[in-house]
């Protein structure tokens, strides 16, 4: 094992699938001389080329475009996108293009690609820097939508990712890349956790809180707050968003009969809501209370002085789960 940061965990599966496949490309705004915004793509294009390490146009929709005519030809690209708010100009690509050939040609092409993108707020940056566009994915089929949270799921799920036939969105929350953790490079795929298994981080019997990428630390940290309040809550990383892991959230409900979803997004449409409609579907004669969202607000995301106060946080969470156990807090009191 090797003590590496989540950054770095990915730069080393990038480097690990080039390696391993002549097909792979990756493509990106400055992902080569410079090696990134977040320097994931570091040193790449001096050990594999210009021609596998591709500094592009600063146009998004260009980049996804031809990483789509890549795909088609038999290459794995990989697309950077620097931030979460620069995907949009590419939306059209994604939604009406990668998502949608395999099923147009009626199974004759597939778009073996991944679109990496770094997602989510806590690093002081403005609007366009700091969002959670995952729910406008997850909503597309055709798609599969990850996201990691530790340096160790970030190496093999990268090359999972890469190697998978099926179009992924690969999120990375960017405020985790300098967190370090242990890591196997010498990790054989076929021996790793399916990339669309959820994992249970803590066990706990009284209530089931869900969450993603940054906030799954969080949630633990809860999760060790809670148990000196003798509240004990299991935490469940879901890593895939698309397709989502139903069959670990169930099981875990139907013991502790409550449920909390968490994430950095809005309330609104977002991953939390379709989860909590979901459970309470499949659990209903389980459920103990309602499921509890604890999200980011339904606003634009807002100046780096304010964010403490849009993300999810310890107290946030915790909050959640005082109303799925019924328990009078005073968050609750001052929302209302």
């Amino acid at each position: 094992m090797t003590t590496i940061t989540f950054g770095k965990a990915i730069n080393e599966g990038l480097r690990r699938a080039l390696a391993d496949d002549d097909t792979v490309v990756l493509m990106g705004e400055d992902i080569g001389t410079l090696g990134g915004v977040f320097r994931i793509t570091d040193g790449l294009k001096a050990e594999f080329g210009e021609h596998r390490v591709v500094d592009t146009p600063l146009s998004e929709a260009g980049i996804v475009g031809t990483a789509v005519g890549l795909a088609y030809r038999g290459f794995r690209p990989v697309v950077e996108i620097q931030f979460d708010g620069f995907v949009y100009p590419a939306f059209d690509q994604i939604v009406a293009q990668v998502a949608k050939l395999h099923y147009r040609s009626r199974g004759t092409v597939r778009m073996p690609m991944v679109i990496r993108i770094p997602f989510g707020g806590g690093i002081g940056a403005a609007e366009h820097h700091s969002e959670s566009p995952e729910a406008y994915f997850t909503h597309t089929a055709g798609l599969r939508v990850i996201a990691c949270s530790n340096p160790a799921d970030a190496y093999v799920m990268i090359r999972q990712a890469i190697a998978s036939d099926d179009p992924v969105v690969f999120l990375e929350p960017k405020r985790r890349y300098h967190v370090k953790g242990e890591v196997d490079l010498e990790a054989n795929l076929a021996d790793a956790r399916p990339m669309g298994v959820a994992t249970t981080v803590a066990a706990g019997d009284d209530v089931t809180l869900v969450t993603y990428g940054a906030l799954v630390q969080t949630a633990k940290d809860a999760a060790t707050a809670a148990a000196e309040d003798d509240v004990s809550i299991e935490v469940i990383d879901l890593r895939s968003l698309a397709p989502v892991d139903y069959a670990t959230i169930e099981a875990s409900v139907r013991r502790t009969g409550r449920l909390v979803v968490a994430h950095e997004a809005g309330e609104q449409g977002g991953v939390g809501a379709e989860i909590a409609a979901s459970i309470t579907e499949r659990c209903f004669d389980f459920l103990e209370a309602a499921p509890v969202r604890v999200t980011g607000h339904d606003i634009p995301y807002p100046p780096a002085k304010l964010e403490q106060y849009h993300l999810p946080d310890l107290d946030r969470i915790l909050d959640g789960v005082d109303r799925a156990l019924g328990r009078p807090n005073s968050l609750s009191e001052v929302d209302a």
